[in-house]
């Protein structure tokens, strides 16, 4: 016989399983890009990050997140010391990506992994084909992560 106590307990758990389980995979690859913006922008709107011994300021909000992310492919970084990555985003957010890039030309896009900065590059075309690059600073440990996130591409989703 379970007591009013006990049922509870299992009442919390099954509720909050689906909500832990979530919680832990956003961690395992929170992948975000932020536009450049000016520093005339509401202070809370934006962020500093120098880049190259510049001041920039990037918007607090992101552009794109993991849950734009449909596959993605790592590959060996120029410096030969860390990964980079290409990531395909869903067609609603490549729309998105082509809108951005067209509209921003001239200014930064910063990549972020679980909340360190890692990349920036300048906008100079629009995007068309919906693949945003990471071009260094991912570890091979994070490839890791993402691989139990998100399929690589051209790969079935369920292997």
């Amino acid at each position: 016989m379970t007591t009013v106590r006990q049922r509870f307990l299992l009442l919390f758990v099954i509720i909050l399983s689906p909500a832990w389980a979530g919680d832990k995979k956003a961690k395992n690859m929170a992948v975000t890009f932020h536009i450049e913006t000016e520093a005339t922008a509401n202070p809370k709107m934006f962020f500093e990050q120098p880049i190259a011994g510049k001041r920039r300021f990037f918007q607090r909000s992101p552009d794109f997140n993991s849950g734009d992310v449909v596959a993605f492919g790592p590959f060996m970084s120029d410096n030969e010391k860390d990964y980079g990555m290409v990531l395909k985003l869903r067609p609603i957010a490549a729309s998105r990506l082509e809108s951005l890039t067209t509209a921003n030309q001239g200014k930064m896009l910063l990549a972020t992994f679980n909340g360190r900065p890692i990349d920036a590059v300048i906008i100079d075309q629009p995007v068309k084909d919906g693949h945003l690059v990471i071009w260094n600073g991912i570890t091979e440990a994070e490839i890791k992560e993402c691989d139990k996130v998100v399929p690589r591409i051209g790969k079935d989703k369920k292997k």
